[in-house]
């Protein structure tokens, strides 16, 4: 089969499009045909080794452990594996797996569920991490309610689109916070109000929320709590700093400690892959309350040119690689 493989760690002029054996699903295993894959920060992180704390959690000191990039996926199962119950050839399904970049990839039975009828493959694919990790986000570390004032901070990108979507699904009120290009994109996603940060500083506009998802993960807490109600919730998803040992996610560390010394809440976000989590994104896009943007779609061949776009932060939403 074709897949874009790594043999170490750099930009990604490191990736190329090679013949490679294809897998086998083995117990609890799920081989799936791959129809379409999403790219994610996770997907640069992995390619760069950057920052060195992604190596120490076992992806590979000196080079990477799995050769084959991507993570999101969406395709047709092929075969199964002994112990699988949920899933059967042809079933169409989407979900995560390291390697996604390939015309096949093995994927966790748990990791899997059921592709949204209403959707093509490329924008399930793009559901797949950025999702559930918005969901996680607003449901679980949020815990948005109706009526609650919600501030996205990168709601023009991958999680942040789909934050948005979510909370005003939950009843919020939700202003996104995003650059100049993404204004009119962030309010095509029902967004009730939209901040342009080169133009505006939201932590000195007065207005204070009762959730902030920081999706972007630069800014720091000074900065954020001047926005945040008296007993209001932080939620920092991932980090992005560009520093090279810990990359922006010294500041996720740092907030159960903070949390103990204020009224507020601050909480660090950690997603979790599993196939329920995966079926209540599908019910939302089912139901018309989620609707995955997706900015471009690359073919395979052309997935170093798809991870240099999304590192370019102009994407509107997310950015696809169609097998």
């Amino acid at each position: 089969m074709k897949a874009i493989v790594q043999d170490v760690y750099g930009t990604a002029d490191v990736l190329a499009l090679r013949d490679i054996a294809r897998p086998v699903a083995r117990e609890g295993e799920v081989l799936v045909s791959v129809r379409a894959a999403g790219v994610e920060q996770g997907v640069w992180h992995l390619m760069t080794g950057l920052p060195y704390l992604v190596r120490l959690f076992g992806y590979g000191l000196k080079k990477p452990k799995v050769s084959v990039r991507g993570r999101e996926v969406a395709g047709v199962v092929e075969s199964v594996g002994a112990g699988v119950t949920r899933f059967k050839a042809g079933d169409e399904v989407f979900g995560t797996s390291e390697g996604s970049f390939a015309e096949y990839v093995c994927a966790k039975e748990g990791r899997l569920a059921r592709k949204p009828r209403n959707l093509p493959f490329e924008g399930v694919a793009a559901a797949a991490i950025s999702g559930v990790t918005a969901l996680q986000a607003v449901r679980d570390a949020g815990q948005v309610t109706v009526g609650q004032k919600v501030l996205v901070i990168g709601a023009g990108g991958g999680v942040g689109s789909f934050a948005v979507q979510i909370a005003k699904a939950f009843g919020a009120n939700v202003t996104g916070v995003c650059s100049t290009g993404k204004v009119e994109f962030v309010r095509s996603l029902g967004a009730d109000a939209v901040i342009d940060y080169t133009r505006e500083d939201f932590a000195a506009a007065g207005a204070q929320y009762d959730v902030i998802l920081d999706t972007a993960g630069n800014r720091p807490f000074s900065v954020l709590r001047r926005a945040l109600a008296r007993r209001a919730t932080l939620v920092l998803v991932g980090g992005e700093n560009g520093r090279k040992l810990t990359g922006g996610f010294e500041r996720s560390l740092a907030a159960p400690l903070l949390s103990l010394f204020s009224r507020q809440k601050y909480k660090s976000l950690v997603s979790r892959e599993t196939y329920l989590d995966l079926e209540a994104v599908a019910s939302l896009i089912e139901a018309g309350s989620v609707k995955p943007a997706v900015d471009k779609v690359f073919p395979l061949e052309e997935a170093p040119a798809a991870v240099r776009y999304l590192r370019e932060g102009r994407s509107l939403g997310k950015v696809v690689v169609r097998i």
